[in-house]
């Protein structure tokens, strides 16, 4: 018993002492020839702009070029999905970031609205064959939100962004060795 407990503890302190912008052992791709968008929520705008930042900064970081990136508002967590759904129409991009943060409160309102947007965002990638990127915070306090908000756990704006870098590069890997793959 002592010994999971022990395992446990140290599982739980390593991901409580992660960063989340430290992508070591991690290839990421140039950006260069890369068009994104980027739609953040207007709710807990102190985090979320902090996320957008972290977001636009680590495109630029790994090559995308300023005008191959778009950035759109929409007001709160539960409006990304169609704010996301518009840009993929209406703009000209390869990949989107959705980026939010959703605090718990005393109701269930919570619970709903994460499973919505979570729900919704995957349902893009699916429909429209492009990366939506998840990269809204689902936390228990402001606190917690601020600690992924270029606090002690990183930006989980950088890593989102990573991850539409890394999945529009998985993307071009498939294209380029489709005769390969048997595809």
């Amino acid at each position: 018993m002592q010994i999971t407990f022990f395992y446990l503890k140290q599982l739980k302190m390593a991901s409580e002492l992660k960063n989340l912008s430290k992508f070591e052992g991690s290839n990421i791709p140039n950006a260069a020839d890369m068009k994104f968008g980027i739609v953040w929520a207007e709710w807990n705008l102190d985090i979320t702009q902090k996320l957008m930042q972290g977001a636009y900064d680590t495109l630029v970081k790994h090559g995308a070029k300023p005008e191959h990136i778009i950035t759109k508002t929409v007001p709160g967590a539960f409006e990304l999905t169609l704010g996301a759904q518009y840009m993929a129409e209406l703009g000209n991009v390869d990949a989107i970031i959705c980026i939010g943060c959703l605090i718990q409160g005393d109701t269930k309102h919570f619970d709903f609205i994460a499973d919505a947007v979570a729900k919704g965002i995957t349902n893009l990638n699916i429909r429209y064959n492009k990366p939506f990127i998840f990269g809204v915070l689902t936390v228990n306090t402001q606190e917690q939100a601020e600690d992924r908000a270029g606090g002690m756990h990183g930006n989980k704006g950088d890593e989102a962004a990573a991850t539409a870098i890394k999945m529009l590069g998985l993307k071009k890997s498939f294209e380029e060795n489709k005769s390969k793959i048997g595809f």
